[in-house]
C-alpha cells in the first residue's frame, strides 16, 4: 500500500470526535476513498506550565531491555512506530486479532498538525486544553477504521448505532505487597476509589454509580445493571454514536451528567434503529448492549490480560527501580516498612523485567475502550458476516461487532507517576474517612472516662492491634456506604 500523506490543505476535512489522555480522535468528512470510514489518532503532548514536556523520539535503553523478546519493537526507528507495533505484536495476540485494529501509519506534516490544533481548540474541554495539546513534532498519525459504523452503512445509507464503553479494571488486587493500611484497595475497585479522588479535585461533578465488578461478573443481571449505571452517570466512560455522530455522552471531559434533555435526545436518535414505543427505545438499547457484552465473552479475555498485574503498583514499583538500575526511592521513603520489599530487590533482572512488562501490558488493558456497533437486520437477509443478536421483546434482529480501541503503549518512565497517583488516591480516601469517623467518634464518646489506666504492656499492645484492625474495618465500611449511596 502506498504511504498516505496529510498536509495543511487536508486539515479542514478532519473533525474533532473526542480525546483521551494520550490522543485526540478526528473523524473524516471528506470524499477521499482512502479516508472514508476512518478516524485519525493524533498524539498529544503534556503541558508543563507555558512549556511542553519533552517526548523521547525513540525507546530508551531500559525499554529496549523490557521489550527485548519483541524484536519488532526494538527494530522500530521511532517511538511512534514502536507504539504501532506494540498494538500488533503485544496486544492483538492477547485480546484477539479479530477484535483489534492496529491501523496504518499516515505521514503528517507539521503544518497539518498545527492547523488541526487550531481547528479543534474551541471544541476541546477546557481542562484538556490546559493539560495537553497536539504534538506537532510527530511525523505520523494513526489511521484506523471507524468502529462506530458498519462499512456497508456508509455506502447503503443504512443506520448503525454504537456504544463506546471504558470497562476499567475488573478485579480486586490481592498482592502481598499492598501495605496493611491500604487494605481498602483489596475491598473496593480502583475505579470507585479514583472517583472519590476525582470528586474532591472537581474532575467529576458526581460519583459514578458504575462498578466494574458488575461488568466483569459474567452475570446477565449484573452486566445489565452496570450498563444502566454507566448510562445514568456516563462521565467519559459511556458514549453513543449514530452513524458515527455523537448522540449521547461527552467529547473529552468527565463532567457529563444524564438529564431529561439528554435522555430525550438519545430516545429520539434511537428511533432510526430501535422499533419500540416512544419512551422504551433507550431501555431496549441498554438491554441490547448488555446482551452483546454477555454473548461476546470478550470481557473474560480482557480480564485475563488485566490480571497480568500480579504485584500491584506497590510491588511493581520496586522491580522498576531494579530495571532502571537506580536506588529505590520508595524504600527510602518507607523506612522500616521497606523490609517487606527486600525479596523484590533480590530477584534476577529477568524476573524484574517480567514484573514491570506485565504491569504495563495490564495497564493498557485497564485503560482501553470497548466499541460495540449494531445495525438492523431484515429477516430475509442472507447469512450475515457478523454476529447476530435477537431482542426478543421487540422482535428485532441486529448484526453486531465488538472491537477493542485505545490500546496505547504505556511508557516505562511513567511508573513512578502511576505509583504516586495510587498513593494520592489512597491518602485522599483515608483522610476523608478518618475525618468523618473521628467526628462521629468524638461526638459519641465525649462522656468517656479519662481516668482508666492500663498498666500491663502486652494487653496494651494487643488492644492497640485490635483497635487498628477495627479502625481499618470501620474505614472500609464507611467508604463502601459512601461510594454506594
Amino acid at each position: 500500500m502506498m504511504e498516505l500523506n496529510l498536509n495543511a490543505k487536508d486539515a479542514g476535512d478532519w473533525i474533532y470526535r473526542g480525546e483521551g489522555a494520550a490522543n485526540i480522535i478526528l473523524s473524516y468528512s471528506g470524499s477521499t476513498s482512502d479516508f472514508v470510514g476512518k478516524v485519525l489518532r493524533v498524539q498529544k503532548v503534556k503541558r508543563n506550565g507555558t512549556n511542553y514536556e519533552e517526548v523521547p523520539s525513540d525507546l530508551s535503553v531500559h525499554e529496549g531491555l523490557l521489550w527485548n523478546e519483541d524484536c519488532d519493537l526494538l527494530s522500530a526507528p521511532t517511538r511512534e512506530i514502536a507504539e504501532h507495533l506494540y498494538v500488533q505484536h503485544v496486544m492483538s495476540p492477547r485480546l484477539g486479532s479479530n477484535h483489534v485494529d492496529a491501523g496504518v501509519r499516515v505521514l503528517v506534516s507539521r503544518d497539518f498538525l498545527e492547523a488541526v490544533a487550531k481547528n479543534v481548540f474551541s471544541q476541546r474541554p477546557s481542562w484538556r486544553v490546559t493539560d495537553a495539546d497536539v504534538n506537532t513534532q510527530c511525523d505520523y498519525a494513526l489511521l484506523i477504521s471507524d468502529h462506530s459504523v458498519f462499512p456497508q452503512a456508509l455506502r447503503d445509507e443504512e443506520f448503525s448505532i454504537s456504544v463506546e464503553i471504558k470497562p476499567k479494571c475488573g478485579f480486586l488486587p490481592c498482592s502481598n505487597y499492598i501495605l496493611e493500611e491500604h487494605t481498602m484497595k483489596r475491598c473496593m475497585t480502583r475505579f470507585k476509589l479514583h472517583q472519590t479522588f476525582k470528586l474532591k479535585h472537581k474532575k467529576v461533578s458526581q460519583l459514578s454509580r458504575y462498578d466494574p465488578l458488575d461488568m466483569f461478573s459474567g452475570s446477565k443481571e449484573r452486566i445489565l445493571k452496570s450498563i444502566k449505571d454507566l448510562f445514568s452517570t456516563p462521565q467519559n466512560n459511556f458514549r453513543v454514536f449514530l452513524n458515527g455522530s455523537l448522540v449521547f455522552g461527552c467529547l473529552g471531559g468527565g463532567k457529563y451528567r444524564t438529564n431529561v434533555r439528554y435522555d430525550r435526545a438519545l430516545e429520539d436518535a434511537l428511533k432510526f434503529v430501535i422499533q419500540a414505543d416512544d419512551g422504551m427505545r433507550t431501555t431496549c438499547f441498554l438491554e441490547l448492549v448488555s446482551e452483546a457484552v454477555f454473548r461476546s465473552g470478550l470481557l473474560d479475555r480482557l480480564l485475563q490480560v488485566q490480571k497480568l498485574d500480579v504485584f500491584d503498583i506497590e510491588g511493581a514499583i520496586h522491580a522498576y527501580y531494579d530495571v532502571v538500575s537506580q536506588p529505590c526511592v520508595v524504600c527510602r521513603e518507607l523506612g522500616e516498612e521497606s523490609d517487606r520489599y527486600t525479596s523484590l530487590h533480590t530477584i534476577p533482572l529477568d524476573e524484574s523485567l517480567k514484573i514491570v512488562k506485565e504491569y504495563l501490558i495490564a495497564a493498557t488493558a485497564k485503560d482501553l475502550s470497548l466499541m460495540i456497533s449494531f445495525r438492523t437486520r431484515e429477516k430475509e437477509d442472507p447469512k450475515s458476516a457478523y454476529n447476530v443478536i435477537l431482542h426478543e421483546s421487540i422482535g428485532q434482529s441486529f448484526d453486531y461487532k465488538v472491537s477493542f480501541i485505545d490500546l496505547d503503549m504505556k511508557p516505562l518512565g511513567k511508573m513512578m507517576h502511576y505509583y504516586e497517583l495510587d498513593q494520592k488516591i489512597v491518602r485522599c480516601c483515608m483522610k476523608m474517612m478518618k475525618n468523618e469517623i473521628s467526628a462521629n467518634v468524638e461526638e459519641k464518646t465525649s462522656y468517656q472516662d479519662k481516668s482508666i489506666v492500663v498498666e500491663d504492656d502486652y494487653p496494651t499492645r494487643e488492644l492497640a492491634g485490635n483497635l487498628t484492625h477495627l479502625y481499618h474495618l470501620l474505614l472500609l465500611l464507611f467508604l463502601f456506604s459512601f461510594l454506594t449511596s
